[in-house]
């Protein structure tokens, strides 16, 4: 054989590798880690906070007001990173945007190390949120575009629980390393750069979304970039039926064909995470209000039964439907937060048990939020419409982590809840409304079903 043969075999076994069903499935994990790795991120940098608000408070000076805007400060740097990441996204492409934002996220985390006044810790967990904003809005069209329909909704739903294994994972490293080792809280917030890096070096080399291809007409790189990594052949076939509107941009969400789109995924992201948000941030000081002990255990007991529910929507979602786990578990988390409000002469143990009930059911329904997004927008503005959707759930997010410390000392704990309560009622009313049922659907049957 000569040396040409030997190259032509050599190159053709490579094609037909670059093709296999192992070649897909191994670049499949590898994308669901990179993307769940992004929300563990997120939940990461919000959870490693509390453990070291004591010290930071001691060291800084840091008021009341502070505290609050400290903790909320990624949060309302999602607000704005989302939409821009999402706009960003849909114009420019996910690739370009999935490596920008972990690039953002390891230069601000890094500058954690060296702030010096609760305004630069402000401003840099700001920058944090920016990026993470972008994550949200870039990474869940992402996954969403990639994965085959029949599994769509368990892939998706590993991203939140990657979200609450980040939390819970930081709270308890941030516990163990203040209370155990002389680092400072500078160095235990900078733990979360080793993640950052990790990420952008596993992102290197990823592919573009061949549905963002197709929309802007980039029909045979579509096509190309689909056989080598898609492997179910109904999916393929999907993407060429898709039909490419004209126009995108933040008006066409407010559009007759999908305002209803944006605004049960709006208010429905909204209404589940800002009555966790402001709990489980400050879950040591809530379980304290309530006549429980905090420290490591009532912390990580709220995450890990979050964790727990999401787990149970994940491994449920693809049989069951997106409904059925959808709006009966935020009717049960208000009636939850209402014996909650009134019942102000609870047993300890009672009240602990409402708390971790509310956690279980509230992750179960919000693992929808990371789902939804993704499917009830066409490709044209799936990036800007999840990114609005995160931006408008933040401010809730934001505003309950910044008020929660306030509510609490002025308000007291039972009316605290109530409000919490109220919140979640509106969500699960609209959800009762509007809720789509997307199971099985391939992703032009979930925009098109949804936009009239």
């Amino acid at each position: 054989m000569t040396s040409l043969q030997k190259e032509a075999v050599v190159s053709a076994v490579a094609i037909e590798d670059e093709t296999s069903a192992a070649f897909k499935r191994r670049f499949m994990i590898r994308m669901i880690l990179v993307l769940t790795g992004g929300t563990f991120l997120d939940g990461y940098i919000l959870g490693i906070v509390g453990p070291v608000a004591g010290k930071m408070t001691a060291e800084l000076g840091i008021s009341v007001v502070w505290e609050g805007l400290i903790a909320a400060g990624a949060l309302f740097g999602i607000l704005f990173g989302s939409p821009l990441g999402g706009w960003a996204g849909d114009k420019f492409g996910r690739k370009p945007l999935f490596m920008l934002d972990i690039g953002l996220f390891v230069i601000a985390s890094v500058m954690q190390f060296f702030t010096n006044s609760p305004l630069e810790l402000f401003v840099v967990r700001l920058l944090m949120g920016v990026a993470i904003g972008a994550e949200y809005s870039v990474g869940w069209p992402m996954l969403s575009e990639f994965s085959p329909a029949r599994h769509r909704g368990r892939l998706m739903g590993l991203t939140l629980i990657a979200w609450y294994a980040g939390f819970m994972f930081a709270f308890v490293v941030g516990y163990l390393l203040n209370q155990h080792t002389d680092l400072g809280w500078r160095n235990i917030l900078g733990t979360s750069t080793f993640i950052a890096v990790a990420l952008f070096l596993g992102r290197l080399g990823m592919p573009e979304s061949p549905r963002w291809l197709w929309s802007k007409g980039r029909t045979e790189q579509a096509r190309s970039v689909a056989r080598r990594y898609m492997g179910s052949a109904s999916d393929l076939a999907d993407i060429e039926r898709e039909v490419v509107h004209s126009g995108g941009g933040f008006r066409k969400l407010f559009s007759r064909q999908y305002w209803r789109s944006t605004l049960f995924v709006s208010l429905f992201f909204f209404c589940v995470v800002t009555p966790y948000f402001a709990i489980a941030t400050f879950a040591d000081s809530v379980l304290q209000k309530f006549g429980l002990g905090g420290g490591l255990a009532g912390g990580v007991g709220l995450s890990a039964v979050a964790l727990a529910g999401s787990v149970a929507t994940v491994l449920l979602i693809d049989k069951a439907g997106r409904r059925v786990l959808t709006v009966p578990p935020q009717w049960i988390i208000t009636v939850l937060l209402v014996i909650l409000g009134l019942w102000t002469d609870a047993p300890g143990m009672a009240v602990l048990g409402l708390f971790l009930a509310f956690s279980f059911f509230n992750a179960g329904c919000g693992t929808l939020t990371c789902i939804y997004p993704g499917e009830v927008f066409p490709t044209e503005i799936r990036g800007v419409g999840t990114g609005f959707a995160a931006a408008f759930s933040r401010i809730g997010a934001g505003l309950g982590t910044f008020l929660m410390p306030w509510a609490m000392s002025n308000l007291g704990p039972s009316v605290t809840i109530l409000i919490a309560a109220g919140i979640a009622a509106v969500g699960a009313g609209v959800s009762q409304w509007l809720a789509p049922e997307t199971k099985g659907k391939s992703l032009s049957e979930t925009a098109s079903g949804f936009s009239h």
